[in-house]
């Protein structure tokens, strides 16, 4: 079962910063899931929401303040005041903490509410510049911006769904990928077993909890996303070694 930190180590640290990322570049999993927005001045900055109210000590829209507008924010201390100093972290800055581990990085483009014209491509360039394009795999709810990386950067991609669908892997095909990350209750759904069976390659968040973790595992799924990385590699290290036995 591949892991994936969900926003780094979110489950201990605050969620999206360089604490929670720097936390998991320790840890022998398969990678880390990072959310990204645009600012006003064309910056690519890491954040899960559009506005800034509830990781924040301010409010408003991540669109439309400027990246040193953001830095001035503090996005540490709605967790705890240890991490008070924490800032909202550049795409930039994360590729520093992971520019010599071994980790994939999963980018999720965050234009499915605003469509952020040209961060897909600002994405994908950035991650050739510093030498990261065997090791980042775009996921996106823009299933449009799916497809043009797919097509246009040759970029590997998946599409984001938490909806039951009929026949997910046949519209994932239309749009070029066999690579679908599926949200917790939709998992157990015939969709995912259908799939599978196709040759799709599936994921699945937010998992936390070991026993979901184990029955994915059963079915087939490939890997996981949690906020609990270190609780989830720990569970199938000791599951290995019992097996091995």
């Amino acid at each position: 079962m591949k892991i994936y930190a969900h926003r780094g180590c979110s489950g201990t640290y605050p969620e999206n910063t360089i604490a929670a990322f720097q936390a998991a570049a320790e840890l022998p999993i398969t990678g880390v899931e990072i959310d990204v927005h645009l600012t006003r001045d064309g910056e690519i900055v890491v954040i899960h929401d559009e506005k800034v109210n509830r990781t924040t000590n301010s409010k408003g829209y991540v669109k439309d303040m400027t990246l040193k507008e953001l830095k001035e924010l503090d996005c540490g201390s709605w967790r705890s005041e240890e991490w008070s100093d924490e800032k909202i972290p550049t795409l930039d800055e994360i590729f520093d903490i992971f520019e010599e581990t071994n980790h994939r990085l999963n980018i999720e483009l965050k234009t499915d509410v605003f469509p952020y014209d040209g961060l897909a491509d600002k994405v994908v360039d950035l991650a050739a510049k510093r030498g990261f394009t065997d090791r980042v795999l775009i996921s996106s709810f823009n299933h449009e911006d799916v497809q043009s990386l797919v097509q246009g950067k040759q970029v590997e991609s998946a599409i984001l769904t938490f909806e039951v669908l009929v026949d997910v892997y046949d519209y994932a095909r239309v749009i070029g990928t066999k690579r679908i990350h599926i949200s917790l209750p939709s998992a157990f759904r015939r969709m995912t077993t259908d799939a599978l069976r196709k040759g799709a390659i599936v994921y699945v968040y937010t998992v936390n909890d070991v026993n979901y973790a184990e029955e994915l595992h059963k079915i087939g799924v490939h890997g996981i996303f949690t906020d609990h990385p270190e609780k989830m590699l720990a569970h199938f290290e000791l599951k290995e070694s019992y097996e091995e036995k």
